[in-house]
């Protein structure tokens, strides 16, 4: 799976870590419902973290589609609440 994460690039990650990343992602999709700026800061860390941790820098010279793509570090829940498709930010 290529994930990008906007304003760093793309990672290749490995199918094994995508049960992680839904967990990750179900977690700031339950923030953003609550409307809490405090567990949705902490959950978009973790899922970007997690995905700079499994994942691999994608060639920056390919030009290959993002099977997902994520907020950058410091975007805002309101940003993010836009950018939310009705499965969440990760595939799968």
């Amino acid at each position: 799976m290529i994930v990008r994460i906007l304003g760093e690039g793309q990672f290749d990650v490995d199918d094994a870590h995508v049960a992680r990343l839904n967990e990750l992602d179900d977690a700031l999709e339950k923030a953003i419902e609550a409307d809490s700026e405090t567990e949705f800061a902490l959950a978009l860390a973790a899922l970007l973290e997690q995905v700079r941790t499994v994942g691999v820098a994608h060639d920056a010279d390919a030009i290959d589609v993002s099977d997902a793509v994520l907020p950058y570090a410091e975007a805002t829940l309101v940003e993010v609440r836009e950018l939310l498709a009705d499965d969440g930010l990760i595939p799968g």
